[in-house]
C-alpha cells in the first residue's frame, strides 16, 4: 500500500485523476477501521491533511461552506447558530478524540447509512462540492447523493471539497439511538429542520435504510396540515393526533435490517419515537421564538 501526500488541491485532483482507485484519507476515522479489520485493502492511499482550505469554512449571507476535513469539534464550537442540527449530531460521534479528527466529508465519501451527519444534511437540504481535474466543479444535491449501500454518486475521479449548507431559519433537531451513550454506532438516527421561510419542514433518517433517507411522505402531510391549521402563523401547539401520524409514516420511511445493534422491528419503532420527540422539541422552540421568526424578511 503507498502513501500519497499532496501539498495542495490541484495536486491531489492529478494525483486522484491518475490513480482513480487512491482513497483519500483526511481523519480517517472510517478508512483506518476498515484497514484495521482487512475489510478494506486498497493500492494507494492519500493523505489530504496538508490542503488548509479542506479544513476551512465560510459563513456566506445565505448559507455556510463547510471544509470536507472541518472537525466535528469546531463545527460544535463555531457553527452552533448557523447549523444547530449538525452541531447537534457531532455532539453523538464517538469520542473526543474522533470528533477533534473526523469530519462530514469522511462521513459523506464513506456513505455508511449509519454516518451520523447524514440526517442533518438531508433535513437542512445541504449541497455537496466535488471537483475533477478534467471537468471542474459540480454541485450534487445531498438527496441525489447517497446511491446505494455505502456508494455515492462522486465519479472515480472526483473528490469532495466542502458541503454548502443553508442557515437555519428555523429551530433543528436531532435524536439518536445507541447501545450505549458514547463511542457506539447508531442502531438509528432521526434529524428534523423547520424552515419557516418557506413554511416547510425536512427530515432525514440515518441507519434505518440501506441509504440516509427522507421520509417524504410525513414531511408531505406535515407541511399540509401545518398550512391547513394555521400553525405557522397562530403558533398552537401541534395537536397528538398530527403528532402521530407523522411519527407513523416516519416509521413507514423506513427499511431496516436486522443487525447485532437491533433489529427492523425496533428500528422503526425507535425512528417513530424520535420523530414525534424531535417534531415537538422543534415546534415548542419555534412557538418560544415566534415574534423573532415572524420578523424574518
Amino acid at each position: 500500500m503507498d502513501f500519497l501526500r499532496p501539498t495542495s488541491w490541484e495536486e491531489a485532483l492529478a494525483a486522484k485523476a491518475e490513480r482513480p482507485g487512491v482513497v483519500p484519507i483526511a481523519g480517517g476515522t472510517d478508512v483506518m477501521v476498515e484497514i484495521n479489520f482487512d475489510h478494506r485493502r486498497p493500492e494507494y492511499l492519500m493523505d489530504l491533511q496538508r490542503i488548509r482550505d479542506l479544513g476551512e469554512w465560510e459563513i456566506r449571507e445565505d448559507s455556510v461552506r463547510l471544509g470536507a476535513s472541518v472537525p466535528y469539534t469546531q463545527i460544535m464550537e463555531n457553527l452552533r447558530a448557523e447549523l444547530p442540527g449538525l452541531a447537534l449530531a457531532s455532539h453523538t460521534v464517538a469520542s473526543p478524540q474522533i470528533r477533534n479528527r473526523g469530519g462530514v466529508g469522511g462521513n459523506l465519501g464513506t456513505a455508511s447509512p449509519a454516518g451520523d451527519a447524514h440526517p442533518a444534511l438531508l433535513a437542512a437540504g445541504a449541497e455537496v462540492e466535488v471537483e475533477s481535474a478534467a471537468r471542474g466543479t459540480r454541485m450534487i444535491p445531498i438527496d441525489d447523493f447517497y446511491t446505494g449501500v455505502k456508494r455515492n454518486a462522486l465519479a472515480p475521479d472526483e473528490l469532495i471539497r466542502a458541503v454548502h449548507i443553508k442557515k437555519a431559519d428555523g429551530p433543528q433537531q436531532f435524536s439518536k439511538v445507541g447501545t450505549r451513550n458514547a463511542m457506539v454506532i447508531a442502531v438509528c438516527a432521526f434529524g428534523i429542520a423547520l424552515h419557516p421561510r418557506t413554511r416547510t419542514v425536512r427530515t432525514g433518517i440515518g441507519s434505518a435504510a440501506p441509504t440516509p433517507v427522507r421520509a417524504r411522505t410525513a414531511e408531505d402531510f406535515l407541511n399540509a396540515a401545518l398550512e391547513e391549521g394555521g400553525f405557522w402563523d397562530n403558533g398552537k401547539i401541534i395537536t397528538p393526533s398530527v403528532a402521530k401520524q407523522f411519527a407513523t409514516l416516519c416509521s413507514a420511511a423506513c427499511n431496516p435490517i436486522d443487525d447485532v445493534r437491533g433489529t427492523a422491528s425496533y428500528r422503526r419503532h425507535a425512528v417513530g419515537v424520535m420523530a414525534r420527540r424531535t417534531l415537538t422539541w422543534a415546534w415548542e422552540s419555534y412557538r418560544g421564538a415566534r415574534p423573532a421568526v415572524e420578523g424574518v424578511a
